[in-house]
């Protein structure tokens, strides 16, 4: 996946907004709460970072091509940064991405979630 493909799939999920920010990653977002990122990591090429449920953040986060999201996991925060194809390639990047958005839908308020038509 390239920032490009990534961008257009980040926009078909539903009230998703895109900024720039961090010197030149592609944050986005749902009702104002950050889903997926997409950036270049200290270690070179594109990092693919994105939030996702206990077990999958167990699943991921020693296999190779993945880690703990910087920053975020070193909060205690569930995220997991994807930097290279070894464990995940496009199709399983975009499942891990929409559950990442559908998430933190679910962490919205009661009245944020109803304003953006969601039924959670």
């Amino acid at each position: 996946m390239n920032s490009q493909s990534f961008n257009k799939f980040c926009k078909t999920l539903p009230h998703s907004t895109h900024v720039v920010q961090w010197g030149g990653s592609h944050v986005w977002k749902v009702g104002g709460k950050m889903f997926a990122i997409c950036g270049t990591p200290k270690v070179g090429g594109l990092g693919f970072t994105f939030k996702c449920s206990p077990m999958s953040y167990q699943l991921l986060k020693d296999q190779k091509g993945c880690r703990p999201a910087p920053y975020l996991a070193s909060r205690g925060m569930l995220w997991i940064q994807c930097i290279g194809h070894e464990v995940l390639d496009d199709e399983g990047l975009k499942i891990y991405i929409a559950e990442s958005h559908r998430l933190v839908t679910l962490n919205l308020s009661k009245k944020l979630q109803q304003e953006l038509n969601f039924n959670c």
